[in-house]
């Protein structure tokens, strides 16, 4: 019975040791992390929108007289001068009739000189000068259409362009109107994209202050085209079933990147009235839902969802599950849980955003 009496005392000891290890350790687990709370700020978004990139000038190119395709003297996707000769329809027979037309324009020539002196020597009536007048008339509008047609048969490009791909081939019989290829005037490129009711408000408030306010273009491959855009046309009517209207933006091209039929994205500034701002390093995603972390006044710490009106640089809008008053976990997202309870600093939202920018600028 002694025995025991120093073994418990012992056992004691030791069971009070490790719970103040305990204590110890875990007054050490809780952690000491900042805290912000959101700002509600005017600022400009970016609002992005799908577009349609279009030549200022996309034509056809089209036989213009029947025959076989004689020559053709450019090749696919290659530059050419306005002027420039393309295709070459088989001219046999309409140099012939060129020749004919011209040999009867002398003929009538001929005639109508020798009556004219006639006629001023009175031999001949004045009547009969204006016949033979009007028959040499005749003849030089026959010759003017026969070199027309002789013309159309050296298809020359309308504009400095860009060819595309050929639909047909040497010595193909061509009937009038048959498609050739098409050209594009690359040098400026129109892009259509369609704006929902409420932007197109936004944007004309913008625009009455801002007469040159630019538009971004994004790239398929998520790059940005090095030059800026000017919104020039909007269209007259809403479309009823999308409740959307086109607009169109003129594009510099004077890399010829660009090509007629591309797509991308139009990135328009949009003003923001009011929007609740947090940095986006607050936030956190699972399965495609955006969240954050929110401390309350006791600083335990408790996730919440969130939804996104707009995405700023080092920034989000938030449009729904944040008030003013709260307080948002800033650092340490990966090392706290639902429930936890932190040691938290306040930070002004204002020295945040500083930060951000000299990192940004750095």
């Amino acid at each position: 019975m002694e025995l025991r009496i120093p073994i418990l005392v012992a056992f004691i000891h030791v069971m009070f040791l490790i719970g103040c290890h305990s204590d110890h350790e875990a007054h050490e687990e809780i952690l000491k992390l900042e805290v912000t709370n959101p700002i509600r700020m005017d600022t400009t978004g970016i609002r992005e929108f799908v577009c349609q990139i279009r030549s200022i000038q996309h034509i056809e190119l089209r036989a213009l007289e029947r025959g076989y395709l004689q020559n053709i003297y450019v090749d696919e996707g290659q530059y050419v001068r306005k002027g420039q000769a393309m295709f070459q329809i088989l001219p046999m027979l309409y140099e012939a009739e060129l020749q004919k037309a011209q040999a009867e324009v002398n003929y009538a020539k001929i005639e109508y000189e020798n009556t004219r002196q006639l006629a001023d020597s009175n031999i001949v009536s004045k009547n009969e000068l204006a016949l033979i007048k009007a028959k040499y008339d005749k003849a030089k509008a026959e010759l003017s259409l026969a070199q027309t047609h002789f013309n159309f048969t050296t298809i020359k490009a309308p504009f400095d362009g860009i060819m595309d791909r050929f639909q047909v081939r040497l010595g193909s019989l061509l009937d009038e109107g048959d498609l050739l290829t098409t050209l594009s005037d690359n040098s400026n490129m129109w892009v259509y994209f369609n704006v929902p009711e409420a932007e197109y408000l936004n944007y004309m408030s913008k625009a009455s202050q801002d007469p040159d306010m630019k538009v971004q273009l994004m790239m398929a491959n998520n790059e940005l085209f090095k030059y800026p855009g000017i919104v020039e046309t909007i269209e007259a009517d809403f479309n009823n079933e999308t409740g959307n209207i086109a607009f169109r933006a003129t594009f510099p091209n004077p890399d010829k990147l660009l090509r007629h039929g591309e797509t991308g994205n139009i990135l328009m500034p949009v003003p923001l009235k009011n929007a609740l701002i947090i940095p986006q390093k607050a936030t956190f995603e699972i399965l495609d839902k955006r969240y954050v972390f929110v401390v309350d006044e006791n600083d335990v710490v408790q996730s919440r969802q969130i939804s996104i009106g707009q995405e700023l640089q080092h920034l989000y809008v938030v449009t729904e599950g944040l008030e003013d008053k709260d307080r948002v976990l800033i650092e340490g997202l990966r090392k706290v849980k639902n429930g936890q309870t932190i040691s938290s600093k306040l930070v002004d939202i204002r020295t945040v955003l500083e930060n951000l920018n000299s990192l940004h600028a750095e």
